[in-house]
C-alpha cells in the first residue's frame, strides 16, 4: 500500500513538473480552465433563451469572451439571458486582466507571496525591464481598470438613461464600458453600434476606452507620473511608451485616412461629412483590436477589408487588453529596415538603440503568426469551401481570411460568416483566439523543450535577394 502510494505521488510531482516548469505554460493552463468553465456555464439551461446551446457553440463564445476577440455565432443580448450575459462579462473582465493577474492577487491578498514563476510572468507582461515590485503593478492595473471603466460606466449611463430605467441604462453602461476597455468587441445590440454611428459623444467615449485600453498598463502608469504635463513630459517617458504612443498615432490616423477615403462612396455614403470622419475614426481605433463597428463591415471594399486585415494583425500595445503582434514589434521591424538603408546596423530611435534581443523577439512574433494565420486560412478554405472551384466561391478567400486575422488578434469584426461556418471552422477559429491571446511566442515556449544548445556551428555565408 505505501508504495502505490509512493507511485501516485511520484506521478503527481512529475505531472506538475511537467506543466508548470515553464513560467509560459501558467497563463496557458489558467486561460484554458478559464475557458472551459465559461463553456461549462453557458450552457446551463438558465444562460441561453435558445432551446439548445451546443458544446462547440458555447466553447467558442467563451473562447471568444476570454480572449477579449468578440466573434459570436449568436446574437449575444438576444440568444443569452442575463444570466449568460453576465458570464460574458465576467469572462471578458477576467481575460482582459489576465488570469495571471487575478490569481496572484488573490495570494497577495491572504497573505502568501506570489510563486517565482508567477512573478516572472506578471513582470514580462506589465513591465519592459522587470524593476518593479508585483504588489506595484498589480496596483496600478486594478486602479486604472476600474477607475476607466468607472468613467465609462458613468458617462454612458447619462447617456443611455433617457427612455430606460435606471438598473437597465446601469446594465447597458457597465457591460458596454467593460467590454470597450478590455477591447473585447461584445455588444448586447444587435447591430452593434451601427444605430449611433452618427452619435458623437458615444463615439468619442467608446474610442477613448478603447484607446486606455489598447495602449498597456505601464504607458498609463508613467504618463500618470508625468502628469501635469510640460515641455519635458515627452523626453521623461522611456521608449517603450514613446514607440506605443506615436504607433497608435500614425496608426490611427493613416487607418482612418485610408478608410474615409476608400468607403467615401460606399458605406460612408448616407453620412454627412462630419459624420463620415467620425465614422471613418471610429474604424480605424476599432479595427486595431476592439471589435465594434458602427458601419457595415460586410459591404466594404475589397481594399478597405485589406487595410482592416493589417491594422487587426497589428493590433495592440503591450501589456495591454488586446492582441496582434503589437505596435512595439511593428515599429521595432520598421525602424531596422529603415536603419539597415541608411548603412545602420541596429535600429535607432529617439536618441536610443533598440536591442537585438528585442529585434529577435520581434522577427519570432511576426514569422510564428503569419505561420499561424497562414495553416488556419488553409485549413478553412478545406474546411468551408472544399473542392469548389475557386470561380463558384469568388470573394469567400478574402472572407476566411479576414475572419482568421480577426480571430488572431482578438479583433472581433467579421464579414458576416462566422455564424455559418462548419463546426470545424468554428473550432478552428477557436484554437486562433487563443493563440492570439496568450500570443505565438508563448505558446512557442511553453511546448518548447527545456534545455537549449550550448554549441553552434561555423558561419557561412548565402546569397540573399
Amino acid at each position: 500500500m505505501p508504495a502505490v502510494r509512493d507511485r501516485y505521488k511520484n506521478f503527481i510531482v512529475h505531472i506538475s513538473r511537467a506543466l508548470f516548469e515553464s513560467p509560459a505554460r501558467i497563463p496557458i493552463i489558467g486561460f484554458a480552465v478559464l475557458i472551459f468553465t465559461g463553456t461549462a456555464l453557458l450552457m446551463l439551461p438558465s444562460a441561453t433563451n435558445m432551446s439548445s446551446f451546443g458544446f462547440v457553440d458555447a466553447l467558442f463564445t467563451s473562447t471568444s469572451a476570454t480572449c477579449v476577440t468578440g466573434l459570436v455565432v449568436v446574437d449575444t443580448g438576444n440568444a443569452f439571458s442575463p444570466f449568460g450575459q453576465l458570464v460574458i462579462l465576467l469572462l471578458i473582465q477576467t481575460g482582459g486582466l489576465g488570469i495571471m493577474t487575478l490569481s496572484t492577487l488573490f495570494i497577495l491578498m491572504a497573505g502568501r507571496k506570489p510563486s517565482l514563476a508567477g512573478q516572472i510572468v506578471i513582470k514580462d507582461t506589465f513591465t519592459q525591464k522587470g524593476d518593479r515590485s508585483v504588489p506595484s503593478i498589480l496596483r496600478d492595473v486594478f486602479l486604472f481598470t476600474f477607475i476607466i471603466e468607472g468613467i465609462g460606466t458613468a458617462l454612458m449611463f447619462f447617456h443611455f438613461l433617457p427612455g430606460k430605467s435606471i438598473m437597465e441604462a446601469l446594465y447597458i453602461s457597465v457591460f458596454h464600458s467593460v467590454s470597450a476597455f478590455c477591447n473585447a468587441g461584445f455588444s448586447l445590440f444587435s447591430e452593434n453600434f451601427v444605430t449611433y454611428q452618427a452619435d458623437w459623444f458615444m463615439n468619442i467615449v467608446m474610442c477613448l476606452l478603447v484607446v486606455s485600453g489598447g495602449i498597456g498598463f505601464l504607458v498609463l502608469s508613467e504618463v500618470k507620473q508625468q502628469f501635469p504635463f510640460n515641455r519635458r513630459t515627452w523626453s521623461r517617458l522611456s521608449l517603450h511608451s514613446k514607440l506605443v504612443l506615436s504607433t497608435t498615432a500614425i496608426l490611427l490616423l493613416f487607418g482612418s485616412f485610408f478608410i474615409i477615403a476608400m468607403e467615401w462612396y460606399n458605406t460612408l455614403a448616407p453620412l454627412s461629412i462630419p459624420e463620415r470622419f467620425l465614422a471613418g475614426f471610429f474604424q480605424s481605433v476599432s479595427a486595431r483590436t476592439a471589435g465594434f463597428n458602427t458601419l457595415s463591415i460586410g459591404n466594404m471594399a475589397n481594399e478597405t477589408l485589406f487595410v482592416l486585415i493589417l491594422l487587426m494583425f497589428i493590433g495592440a500595445s503591450p501589456g495591454s487588453c488586446g492582441g496582434g503582434v503589437k505596435t512595439t514589434t511593428l515599429t521595432t521591424l520598421a525602424m531596422l529596415g529603415i536603419s539597415r538603408l541608411r548603412g545602420r546596423e541596429r535600429p535607432q530611435l529617439f536618441n536610443r538603440t533598440i536591442s537585438n534581443e528585442s529585434v529577435g523577439k520581434a522577427l519570432s512574433v511576426v514569422m510564428v503568426s503569419m505561420v499561424v494565420i497562414a495553416i488556419a486560412t488553409m485549413i478553412l478554405l478545406m474546411t468551408e469551401l472544399g473542392e469548389v472551384s475557386h470561380t463558384q466561391s469568388r470573394g469567400k478567400f478574402l472572407e476566411l481570411l479576414f475572419e482568421v486575422v480577426s480571430a488572431f488578434g482578438t479583433v472581433g469584426l467579421s464579414t458576416g460568416v462566422t455564424g455559418g461556418l462548419t463546426i470545424m471552422g468554428k473550432v478552428i477559429l477557436t484554437i486562433v483566439m487563443f493563440i492570439g491571446r496568450l500570443g505565438p511566442l508563448v505558446i512557442a515556449l511553453a511546448v518548447s523543450r527545456r534545455g537549449a544548445l550550448r554549441y553552434s556551428y561555423a558561419e557561412e555565408n548565402i546569397m540573399i535577394g
